[in-house]
């Protein structure tokens, strides 16, 4: 399996097909594993990169610099360098999104287009930060995630329909079950709170190219609801579409529909400046 050392520590990645390059960068608390189904189709006509986040797949423990989202764009440029691939089309989804956009602000010239997903850069509400922070310091206290704590926590990244004994329910909640003390404390944990407690990019959306980016949002999303997207839309000047029957991981709760909107964005890109 491919790797980079950034920061000290082993990135890993996956880098799949030929063509214009494509890079999938997923939620918190999943690895590159969620966009099985993007990377099958997407890969028979792009070059398909998807990282983990530190701590998350085959990654290894968050760099002991790190304080910010700031960071994770800055070592996925230095992965995109790595790679020799100078443009990309990035694909952001939750926190993939949130420090998507503060690459394509701090290097614009290596986008050939944006595609934020079930995500927001404005700062968490006070109330949920609070939340989410009280929650990592039970699973920081105890280096477990336990089965109350998972009992709230994987719902929020589903559709309130959606049946809990399906294996796309029951196989997330086992991962988080399995997830070692050291990893939780050492990189799961002070992950989440730089993304909780992240900064706010909501003066600088305008600064985005409107004509190549484009938002999505699962209709039942909780985290991330349809209406900071549409907020973020509006700031940017670009098209938003909602992905019907999905909740916050909406690009496996509806696969095809999210397939085929990505294949279409791609499309309308140029590949010549690839």
């Amino acid at each position: 399996m491919p790797f980079v050392t950034v920061d000290g520590q082993a990135l890993h990645y996956i880098d799949k097909g030929k063509g214009p390059a494509v890079l999938l960068a997923g939620s918190y608390l999943w690895d590159q594993a969620m966009w099985a189904p993007q990377i099958a189709a997407l890969s028979q006509h792009y070059r398909v990169i998807a990282l983990d986040l530190w701590g998350h797949g085959e990654s290894g423990r968050m760099p002991e610099c790190m304080t910010s989202l700031d960071d994770v764009a800055r070592q996925a440029l230095a992965l995109l360098d790595h790679l020799h691939i100078d443009r990309v089309t990035l694909v952001g989804l939750s926190v993939g999104g949130m420090w998507g956009v503060r690459l394509a602000l701090s290097a614009p010239q290596r986008l050939n287009g944006l595609v934020l997903m079930d995500t927001y850069v404005g700062v968490e509400p006070e109330p949920t930060r609070q939340y989410y922070f009280s929650l990592f310091k039970q699973i920081e206290d105890s280096g477990v995630i336990s089965p109350q704590l998972l009992d709230i926590i994987v719902p929020i990244f589903f559709r309130p329909g959606i049946d809990p004994q399906s294996a796309l329910y029951q196989d997330f909640r086992a991962r988080l079950a399995a997830l070692p003390a050291d990893r939780l404390r050492q990189s799961i944990v002070p992950m989440g709170r730089i993304t909780f407690g992240r900064d706010d990019l909501l003066p600088r959306l305008g600064e985005l190219n409107p004509e190549t980016t484009r938002l999505m949002c699962g209709d039942q999303d909780k985290p991330r609801p349809p209406s900071e997207t549409k907020e973020m839309a509006e700031l940017i000047g670009c098209p938003y579409v909602l992905v019907p029957e999905a909740g916050h991981i909406s690009n496996l709760e509806n696969p095809a529909f999210v397939t085929e909107a990505l294949l279409r964005f791609l499309a309308d890109r140029d590949p010549c400046s690839a």
